[in-house]
């Protein structure tokens, strides 16, 4: 049987300051191969070259992807700041009308990141430009100095609620997690539900209410040590399960659900 094609969305980077790519991290790649065990395929975050239709009808599931550039305030109502970084407003175009596809049709997507945030957005949601100048929240962003091992390190818990969606799956209420990230949810979206926190309170695990298929995304990074990685593991088994299930014509598998 053939593996289900699962998209990945790429970010646009230049090589030298004059060499303009598309790219995934391996570890993106890795996991969904190895894990999710799909058949990756890289979706340039240029709405000039891919069409909503053929990328819905061609993959059969999505995974949004962490990114450096930000989602663009104006998406979710708000006045651009240098608080709010850097923008990649094509990835925007992309993956916010994606999204809503997706929720609506109940297509397999999984948010990490960035992809956490877009997810949020596109359902309504607004977003904080950074989390640690909040009173009372920590530094979530990447530490500075060390080596990849070191920057993607488990450095804090998350507490899911109890028999939600996340408990089930990773059978524990509570999971260490690494934490790479600035921005983070403000407000959701009306059918965005919370069903993880850090200790601080940030909002690290959502699923979308009512969609008839797989809405699971995450704020940290569960494409590092997927394979070895009792929190991500699970993680990105369920979400191949969906893309399996979509790929051979069952469509929609509902996620689990709260008691």
């Amino acid at each position: 049987m053939a593996r289900p094609i699962i998209g990945i969305i790429s970010n646009q980077h230049t090589i030298n300051d004059e060499y303009v790519v598309q790219a995934a991290g391996e570890i993106n790649i890795s996991a969904v191969a190895d894990v999710a065990e799909g058949l990756p395929l890289l979706v340039p975050a240029d709405p000039d070259k891919v069409h909503l239709s053929d990328l819905l009808e061609n993959c059969a599931g999505f995974v949004f992807t962490g990114g450096r550039a930000n989602v663009h305030p104006e998406e979710y109502g708000e006045a651009e700041t240098p608080a709010h970084g850097t923008f990649d407003r094509n990835r925007d175009r992309i993956t916010l009308p994606l999204i809503r596809a997706l929720v609506e049709r109940g297509q397999p997507l999984l948010g990490i990141c960035r992809g956490f945030q877009e997810v949020n957005v596109a359902m309504g949601g607004t977003l904080y430009p950074e989390i640690r100048d909040l009173p009372g929240r920590d530094n979530h962003r990447m530490p500075p100095d060390g080596t990849l091992e070191e920057k993607f390190a488990l450095r804090h818990n998350v507490e899911f609620s109890e028999g939600g969606v996340f408990h089930q799956l990773m059978g524990a209420q509570s999971v260490l997690t690494n934490t790479l990230h600035g921005q983070g949810i403000k407000t959701p979206g009306p059918r965005v539900v919370v069903d993880g926190h850090a200790p601080d309170g940030t909002a690290e695990a959502v699923y979308i209410d009512g969609a008839p298929g797989f809405t699971l995304s995450v704020q940290w990074h569960p494409e590092w040590n997927a394979k070895a990685d009792p929190v991500s593991r699970p993680l990105f088994e369920a979400f191949g399960a969906a893309c399996r299930d979509w790929a051979d014509g069952q469509r929609a598998r509902p996620m689990l659900r709260s008691a």
